[in-house]
């Protein structure tokens, strides 16, 4: 299982990011061999649709779930028709979502927000 989380640097002692369409990385970890790598997000930038472009994004990487503080409308719509599931994260460091996911400790977020769309962020 591939497991992606919103991030604001490239380590694995990162936070994570508030924002999931404007996130600078997201930080991936297959859990069958618990590898960590980095995905740039080149929707960060975007002028808008932002989240829709970083969904894509984690789909083309074949991802299967999503740990993030909020999501969009449109995003958590992009992810959720292709089955990735999204869950709401505890905390801000990153590294432990992994563990409190893989203990089943994470709940599905359900508080999908209407997005900001037109405000850049």
């Amino acid at each position: 299982m591939r497991i992606a989380i919103p991030v604001n640097e490239d380590s694995q002692k990162t936070d994570i990011c508030p924002s999931f369409g404007r996130a600078p990385f997201f930080m991936i970890k297959n859990t069958e061999t618990n590898e960590y790598h980095f995905l740039i997000n080149d929707a960060a930038e975007s002028a808008g649709g932002a989240g829709i472009k970083a969904a894509q994004l984690l789909l083309n990487e074949k991802i299967d779930a999503v740990i993030t503080p909020r999501c969009g409308e449109n995003s958590a719509k992009v992810l959720q028709d292709a089955d990735v599931k999204i869950f709401k994260s505890q905390g801000s460091i990153a590294t432990q979502n992994y563990d409190l996911y893989e203990k089943g400790q994470l709940s599905p977020l359900t508080d999908i927000h209407a997005g900001f769309h037109g405000h850049g962020g």
